[in-house]
């Protein structure tokens, strides 16, 4: 009704043009009566375009408007999928058998890459499946390096054994290696902050090489074999209290922007420190240190007003930025130092 409405409104408006403007003309001597006609039928034309024109972008918008609702219809579609497959691999998580878990566990790191506000929630639930009680009997064998573990061990059926554990052992890995994949670059300024909760984890060869982490709390928490961090940024405490590093620590280059804790940590092998920083607080008060290759202290950099705690006796070295020289008595601050 509308429309038919503002049809007969234009074409009266056409018509009103065409004779307004050509009566004008018609009576201006001056000007031919071809000429005088065909400019009133041009401004009745330009109405009816007007017109046209209004109809188009209506119809237009009308359209931009259907395809946004389908959109919308569309993305919830896609969510309620996204929940449904989060939910069904959790689930799996508890299957029996271990195929079956390292499946779900790539369905849910596939999930966080194709919808990365799951990411974070993902990043939660990997650790939670590390921090799940563990053994292997590798760890007892030679917990600095369990790949060269010979193992001979006397359980009634020992093969069977060794199958259970091992593939226990293989999807933990996988959750390892998935965890090190979600995490962004260090060098990305943009990147957002995912917080991992490792505490009392039994955990083997973890990677965080040139990774940006939020919070890392891995409070009570067994690292065996080689422990890289070298690269990472941590952008929020770092938590070690009361860990046990049975192997080697690679630590080169490695920021914590929010300070870190040893506090109460067993250190079994080697740190490897080289320009490593650290801000805010340092709290080094190992327990029990084990020289390594003679050189019972470690270095590390601190900033200047950087809250340092070492332990008795101290067995790190702390630098101060742009200090001449190292200090290895325990001051409150890094400030002290000067």
């Amino acid at each position: 009704m509308r429309g038919g409405w503002l049809l007969g409104v234009t074409l009266a408006l056409s018509l009103g043009a065409f004779a307004l403007v050509g009566g004008w003309l018609l009576g201006d001597p001056g000007v031919p009566k071809a000429e005088a006609l065909k400019t009133g039928g041009l401004a009745g034309a330009a109405i009816v375009a007007l017109y046209a024109l209004w109809i188009n972008d209506r119809r237009r918008r009308t359209e931009e408007a259907r395809h946004e609702v389908e959109r919308g219809r569309a993305e919830v579609d896609r969510e309620r999928v996204a929940d449904e497959r989060f939910a069904k691999a959790v689930e799996l998580l508890g299957h029996d058998a271990d195929q079956v878990r390292v499946g779900a566990l790539h369905v849910l790191a596939g999930l966080a890459r194709d919808r990365p506000r799951y990411t974070q929630t993902v990043l939660d639930v990997l650790c939670a499946y590390l921090r799940q009680p563990f053994g292997h009997p590798s760890f007892a064998v030679l917990p600095a390096d369990p790949h060269q573990a010979e193992l001979a061990p006397e359980a009634p059926s020992p093969e069977l054994d060794i199958a259970r554990v091992d593939g226990r052992r293989e999807v933990r890995r996988t959750a390892q290696r998935l965890i090190t994949d979600l995490l962004p670059s260090a060098s990305d300024p943009d990147a957002p902050n995912y917080d991992l909760d490792l505490s009392g984890a039994r955990l083997e060869y973890l990677n965080l090489i040139d990774r940006r982490v939020g919070r890392l709390t891995a409070r009570r928490a067994r690292l065996y074999g080689i422990t890289r961090m070298s690269g990472a940024r941590f952008t929020d405490p770092v938590l070690f209290s009361w860990a046990h590093f049975h192997g080697r620590t690679e630590l080169r280059g490695t920021r914590f922007d929010s300070g870190i804790s040893l506090r109460h940590v067993e250190i079994a092998d080697a740190w490897e420190t080289a320009d490593t920083t650290t801000r805010v607080f340092a709290d080094l008060r190992d327990a029990a240190p084990v020289p390594v290759s003679g050189a019972p202290y470690r270095t590390i950099t601190v900033t200047p007003g950087t809250t340092v705690k070492l332990g008795e006796p101290a067995t790190w070295t702390v630098r101060v930025e742009g200090a001449p020289e190292p200090v290895t008595d325990r001051p409150r601050h890094a400030a002290d130092f000067h």
